[in-house]
């Protein structure tokens, strides 16, 4: 028998929790519905599965024939500006987005600071 889980109530409960990730509250808010259900060892397995983030920073459509002269330094336009927010996708849906920063601890890499997290339902997808 599948259970059910009322997001809206445990995202009430969760609101003044600003000191912790969303990955974190998610956790915690499996960790209490598998307390609930009284099956704590099977969200132990779930959150170690691997799961698969890309940043998106645009996209475009181009016709083949522009796509075969493509060559080293070729510009490709793409659909979002500088300063807009990029979607964090997992496993092919938009879960946060956020502003593409440098690493500061390496300057030689990019990261992502969120600053939207994504409904459980999908609010806010696009």
């Amino acid at each position: 028998m599948a259970q059910s889980f009322d997001y809206e109530s445990a995202s009430a409960t969760d609101e003044g929790h600003t000191d912790t990730s969303p990955l974190e509250r998610l956790a915690e808010i499996a960790a209490r519905a598998a307390e609930e259900t009284g099956k704590f060892a099977n969200v132990d397995a779930i959150l170690r599965i691997p799961v698969t983030m890309q940043v998106v920073l645009g996209s475009a459509t181009i016709p083949v024939a522009n796509l075969m002269k493509l060559g080293r330094g070729a510009v490709v336009p793409l659909d979002h500006r500088v300063g807009e927010p990029v979607d964090v996708v997992v496993n092919g849906r938009v879960v946060a987005r956020g502003e593409v920063v440098v690493v500061e601890e390496d300057n030689s890499r990019f990261g992502v600071s969120l600053t939207e997290i994504v409904g459980p339902l999908g609010q806010g997808d696009s």
